[in-house]
């Protein structure tokens, strides 16, 4: 269940990315970042040596290894509901402030599994990097700031276009079920991003608005991603 949390939580580290790259323009990712490029082995082994053995930890890195190696080949709408029931069945949720003693963290892959936990950036972004890893193209995958309207909390989201102009698809750690953003009367949706740019989601489709250059959490967590052995190479 989805912990109270404040509602500047996103809201203010986004309004200060907007405020500054809708003014400075530009890209700080090219393609050189339009693909994740994983020598899996090289990741499992610093995380081993870095955390150790012991299960369940190794178990849950393991068992993520032959996600992404059993669903190489699914049709595309299938590695959504594999990736998006791995993560909300293996991950439990739990707060920033529980896991990290901070207000606010974003964790890498490998840290929400070593964890075991995380909250609804963690599941999100752990799903948009299995999914990019899976061969889903950046351009149909979006992190989405959203609020739940029942508690007026501020929450986060992973989005799948089909094509641009299509109704996103919504991965959630509240549901498990995918379902179309019309379909999820209990969301609104609001700002969106990926490596390339930062949007407005608007009804007729996304809106970009700056790049993700000053998106501090965003890019914090990439560097901490390459430190684990992620890499990326043109796509």
């Amino acid at each position: 269940m989805l912990q109270r949390v404040a509602q500047s939580k996103y809201t203010n580290a986004l309004w200060r990315a907007v405020a500054v790259t809708t003014l400075s323009g530009g890209l700080l990712f090219g393609m050189a970042e339009a693909k994740a490029s994983w020598r899996l082995e090289r990741i499992l082994h610093k995380a081993e040596k870095r955390y150790g053995r012991q299960s369940p930890t190794t178990d849950r890195l393991l068992s993520w290894s032959d996600l992404i190696e059993s669903s190489q080949h699914l049709p595309e709408i299938e590695k959504l509901h594999a990736v998006n029931r791995y993560f909300n069945h293996h991950v439990r949720f739990s707060t920033d402030i529980a896991l990290w003693k901070q207000s606010d963290y974003w964790a890498t892959p490998i840290e929400t599994l070593v964890k075991g936990a995380g909250d609804c950036e963690d599941f999100s972004l752990a799903k948009y990097f299995t999914l990019r890893q899976l061969g889903v193209a950046e351009e149909k995958l979006r992190i989405a700031y959203a609020k739940v309207l029942k508690s007026n909390q501020a929450h986060m989201v992973l989005t799948y276009y089909s094509t641009p102009s299509a109704e996103p698809l919504v991965l959630d750690n509240l549901i498990n079920s995918i379902r179309p953003a019309a379909e999820r009367r209990d969301l609104s949706l609001s700002y969106a991003f990926d490596a390339q740019g930062l949007y407005f989601v608007k009804a007729q489709g996304l809106k970009r608005i700056g790049d993700t250059e000053h998106l501090a959490y965003w890019q914090a967590l990439l560097k901490k991603m390459r430190q684990e052995g992620f890499t990326a190479e043109q796509g």
